[in-house]
């Protein structure tokens, strides 16, 4: 058996049943061969952002792969794959590589080597028979500990070399850890003593399926709860004690709140330090929980640490909490404060949430889209800028893994990816994705993948013929030289691609151009749908 067939063999053992990729590389064909099905994308990047969304969607039961040429094909995922080690999320990459005689070579682009940083793990195959050791160590890198991307790299010459049959390969073991229990004891002890304490709860509640013991600690302390770009969706945000998710734009009533504790409790999260995420007021007591002990007061001091998983931890808490106290304690007052402060928040946005302007509000838009599609089977992501801002803060998700959020690193055009991903993972759902003018002039020819393979996904284009969130900081590049100017009719594009394509320009006409659209999709058709709307530039950041 080649080394490419071999490889192949491993991924089915694995578990995967889908490979992302970009021709030549041996092992797309060899994948298909035994069932593994291929989907070619247009551009790299956007192929490994599909991979990304099939391991978020899936919490890496189906583990997403994403196979291409060496060189250029190569150098054109980094992006994608350095947007998923920001995220950390797993995804498999497997390069085909330069013959060994010459991967050293100047010129020659060296994968394992020039992805260390963005990857986990990179490693080689430089010798054939070493394949299964090479594919056991990628595995158990992808589904243990801190979870990022691995990298293989298949030298050309090595993929045609012969070799047995992986027969005894074996998928790899799945490890779980929990924090210490004495460590547990004082972080249930404080928690239970604070006045205003918070839950910050990461994608590391989605990870490891926390949502029940997550939800049962806050309604036991009455403790409300925020999510990072990341957790969104972890936890019911039409719950009373929910404060809803941030990143550069944040609800009025999660800041109020984090400015109020007294001690702050970060699960499954990094407290990473990004402008795109949510700021951490300073001083704060902070308990923080995660996977991976180099986030402990990496940017967030914490007065104390607890290493592991996110269910085993909740679910211990939860047991010494209950010691602690004699019943759920009452949360009407809480519950009341949270209703009180996100009314006067909203009051003052919701003239550009019910906007009658045209051109159109994007608030309106995104209001509108929330009322119509059934939000509960529903999973939605925003891109890079302002849509992320007009989106993120208003949107109620509902149900666990149905808003794909991010915010570490913030390339545009992502969120087309991970719609198309998500629909992989996700056939009976409908997946949007929410992005601008300039987002589609990086991905969009990959509006084609979806079409072709069969992906009826929605993706509501806001057009302002601008860049609109640069205008404050570059008035005389565009006073002078229009610099940032956009055009395009993204509609017809859509159409030309094969997909259901509309453009509105009147607010009244949102919710049937929705309805047409959620048609087409029915059918079996990616639609897309471009409003014309105002250069807005106001967003909550708080």
């Amino acid at each position: 058996m080649k080394v490419s067939a071999a490889i192949a063999n491993i991924l089915k053992r694995e578990g995967v049943d889908v490979i992302f990729g970009y021709p030549r590389n041996a092992v797309l064909e060899d994948a298909a061969a035994i069932g593994i099905r291929p989907v070619i994308v247009r551009q790299e990047r956007t192929g490994v952002h599909m991979a990304d969304a099939l391991s978020r969607l899936t919490r890496g039961k189906r583990m997403g792969v994403f196979a291409m040429q060496h060189g250029p094909g190569t150098e054109n995922a980094y992006g994608g794959v350095a947007q998923a080690y920001s995220e950390s999320v797993p995804v498999l990459v497997l390069p085909q590589g330069y013959a060994r005689r010459i991967a050293f070579v100047p010129d020659n682009f060296n994968a394992s080597v020039s992805m260390r940083d963005v990857t986990k793990h990179a490693e080689p195959i430089t010798v054939a028979a070493e394949t299964q050791n090479i594919m056991r160590r990628a595995f158990t890198q992808l589904r243990n500990g801190r979870l990022r991307p691995v990298l293989v790299e298949m030298p050309w010459d090595v993929l045609g070399e012969e070799i047995d049959a992986p027969e005894s390969y074996q998928p790899v073991v799945t490890t779980r850890y929990a924090p210490e229990p004495d460590a547990v004891k004082r972080a249930a002890e404080a928690l239970v003593a604070a006045k205003r304490p918070v839950i910050y709860a990461g994608q590391g509640v989605h990870w490891a399926e926390a949502y029940e013991e997550l939800k049962a600690l806050a309604e036991l302390l009455a403790i409300p709860v925020s999510t990072s770009l990341e957790g969104k969706s972890a936890f019911d945000e039409t719950h009373p004690l929910a404060l809803g998710s941030g990143g550069a734009a944040i609800s009025g009533q999660l800041r109020h709140f984090l400015d109020e504790a007294d001690l702050i409790f970060g699960i499954g999260c990094s407290f990473s330090e990004t402008a795109f995420g949510v700021k951490m007021p300073q001083g704060k007591r902070v308990i923080h929980s995660t996977l991976d002990p180099a986030d402990f007061n990496k940017n967030v001091p914490c007065e104390m640490a607890l290493a592991g998983d996110a269910k085993l931890t909740l679910g211990m808490l939860l047991e010494a909490c209950r010691a602690l106290v004699s019943a759920p304690r009452d949360a009407g007052a809480v519950a009341a404060e949270i209703a009180k402060v996100e009314k006067e928040w909203l009051a003052n946005w919701l003239p550009l949430l019910e906007s009658d302007d045209a051109p159109i509000s994007p608030y309106r838009v995104l209001w509108d889209l929330q009322k119509t599609v059934d939000v509960a089977n529903t999973i939605i992501t925003h891109d890079a800028g302002s849509p992320r801002d007009q989106l993120t803060p208003y949107w109620k998700s509902i149900t666990p893994l149905s808003y794909i959020g991010w915010g570490k690193s913030t390339q545009l055009g992502y969120g087309l990816g991970l719609a198309m991903g998500a629909k992989l993972a996700c056939p009976d759902k409908l997946c949007i994705n929410v992005w601008g003018d300039a987002a589609i002039g990086f991905t969009g020819m990959d509006f084609e993948t979806a079409v072709r393979e069969r992906l009826p996904i929605l993706s509501i284009l806001l057009n302002n013929e601008a860049m609109a969130i640069e205008l404050p900081v570059m008035p005389v590049a565009t006073e002078r030289y229009r610099a940032t100017d956009i055009s395009g009719h993204y509609a017809d594009f859509a159409k030309a691609l094969g997909g259901h394509g509309e453009r509105v320009t009147r607010p009244e006409e949102i919710v049937p151009a929705i309805h047409r659209a959620l048609a087409a999709i029915e059918a079996g058709q990616p639609a897309l749908i471009e409003f014309i709307t105002a250069k807005e530039t106001r967003a909550s950041r708080l």
